[in-house]
């Protein structure tokens, strides 16, 4: 059964950086395209990044230039690495996984639990 778990959230301090990770497991890896999702108290889950099979990034405006995607096959995980955050990043993080081309809607089949990211101002 498709698995995803996402790590690495926690408090940090305006401007500083965390690295999110989201592990995978059940399925074929390389064959799906990733996303990073996040939902703030009172808000819609919205996106952040996504990166397809083949390595292509895109991200939402609010983030670009401040956050970086990445994949790693060998070990089944995909990464955010978040800096320069600000309070307005904080959020339940998620990351999803669907098959074939990387979408920025939430048009994914597979979703991890979340890892809170809280930043103080």
């Amino acid at each position: 059964q498709l698995q995803l778990v996402e790590s690495g959230g926690g408090l940090v301090q305006a401007g500083g950086s965390l690295r999110l990770s989201c592990a995978a497991s059940g399925y074929t890896f390389s064959n799906y395209a990733m996303g990073w999702f996040r939902q703030a108290p009172g808000k819609e889950r919205e996106f952040v990044a996504a990166i397809s099979r083949t390595g292509i990034t895109v991200y939402a405006d609010s983030v670009k230039g401040r956050f970086t995607i990445s994949r790693d096959n060998a070990k089944n995980t995909a990464y955010l690495q978040m800096s320069s955050l600000k309070p307005e990043d904080t959020a339940i993080y998620y990351c999803a996984a669907r098959l074939v081309a990387v979408v920025t809607t939430n048009d994914y089949k597979y979703w991890g639990r979340g890892t809170q990211v809280t930043v103080s101002s």
